[in-house]
C-alpha cells in the first residue's frame, strides 16, 4: 500500500481520511497528515492513533507517495513554494480544488500531478469523485489513484472544460438539494397542520428511499416520475406548479457558479502565471 500524505485536515481532508479508513482500504499507519493549525490534525491522530502526525508540509512530502493538497485554492501557490523542491518524480501531487488545473500544477512542480475533486457523499462510500491527470502522470499512478477513489466513490475522469459544472453537480449538488428539501419541508409546515419534526423525518426518509431506487437501478429519474405521476392525479397537479415556478432557476444557478468560478480562476492565474 502506498503511503498517503494529506496536507490540510479541514472538512474535505478529514472526509477523505475517515472515508478511506472506514472503507478499510487504508490503515492509520498508511497516512501521514499535517495542518497549518496542527491541533486540528491532532484530533484525527487521537481518534486514529496509528496515523502519523507531521510537523510540517515538507515532512509529509518526505514520507508520502501520494501527496493530497487539501487547502483552499489561494493557499496552494504559497504552499508549493515551500515544498516543490522536495517533491520527487516518483511521487504524485494531487489537488482537490477545481480552480487549479493539472496543467498549472504540473508547470509549477515539473512532475506528475492529478486532480481529485471529492464530494461529501464519499463519506458513506457513495457518489462520484472527479479525476484529471497531467501528461506526465504514468498509467500506474493513474490506476492507483483510481483504485483509491473507487473505494469510496464512482471515479469519473473529466475534461478540464467541464470541471466547474461537474463539480457543481457532484460537490455542490448535495448542498443545493438539501436547501430545496428544507424549502419543501417549510412549505409543508406553513400550509398544513404537519409539524416540522414530522415533516423532516418523512422528507429525509423519502430521499433515502429515492436514492435506493436510483442506486439499485430500479428506476431512472424520468421513469420514477412517470410511475408516481398518475395522469389527472394529485402528483400531476404538483408537477404543474414546479414546471411553472422553477422556470430558469437552475439556469441562473449555473450562471452564478460559473461567474464566481471565473473570478477564482483569475486570482489563481495571477499567482501561477499559467492559463487554466
Amino acid at each position: 500500500m502506498k503511503k498517503i500524505g494529506v496536507i490540510g485536515t479541514g472538512n474535505m481532508g478529514t472526509i477523505l481520511i475517515e472515508s478511506w479508513l472506514e472503507a478499510e482500504v487504508l490503515k492509520p499507519k498508511d497516512l501521514v497528515i499535517t495542518n497549518r493549525t496542527l491541533s486540528k490534525a491532532s484530533v484525527l491522530k487521537e481518534k486514529h492513533p496509528g496515523i502519523q502526525l507531521a510537523a510540517s508540509a515538507v515532512e509529509v512530502v518526505h514520507q508520502a507517495d501520494f501527496i493530497f493538497l487539501c487547502v483552499k485554492p489561494l493557499q496552494i501557490h504559497s504552499l508549493l513554494q515551500g515544498i516543490k523542491h522536495h517533491i520527487k518524480k516518483e511521487q504524485l501531487l494531487i489537488s482537490i480544488t477545481s480552480p487549479l488545473s493539472v496543467a498549472q500544477l504540473e508547470a509549477e512542480v515539473k512532475g506528475p500531478c492529478a486532480r481529485f475533486i471529492p464530494s461529501i457523499t464519499n463519506r458513506v462510500g457513495s457518489g462520484v469523485s472527479l479525476l484529471s491527470f497531467s501528461e506526465t502522470c504514468s498509467k500506474e499512478m493513474q490506476e492507483s489513484l483510481q483504485k483509491l477513489a473507487s473505494s469510496i466513490s464512482e471515479p469519473t475522469i473529466i475534461d478540464n472544460d467541464i470541471t466547474r459544472v461537474s463539480s457543481d453537480i457532484v460537490s455542490c449538488g448535495p448542498a443545493f438539494f438539501s436547501y430545496l428539501a428544507q424549502a419543501f419541508i417549510e412549505g409543508a409546515v406553513d400550509t398544513t397542520k404537519i409539524d416540522k419534526k414530522t415533516a423532516t423525518i418523512l422528507t429525509e426518509n423519502m430521499l433515502i428511499g429515492l436514492g435506493e431506487l436510483l442506486g439499485k437501478g430500479i428506476y431512472t429519474l424520468p421513469t420514477l416520475q412517470e410511475k408516481v405521476c398518475v395522469k389527472g392525479g394529485i402528483t400531476g397537479e404538483g408537477i404543474k406548479v414546479l414546471e411553472a415556478e422553477t422556470g430558469e432557476m437552475f439556469h441562473h444557478l449555473f450562471h452564478a457558479t460559473h461567474e464566481k468560478f471565473a473570478e477564482d480562476l483569475e486570482e489563481v492565474e495571477k499567482q501561477f502565471g499559467h492559463p487554466y
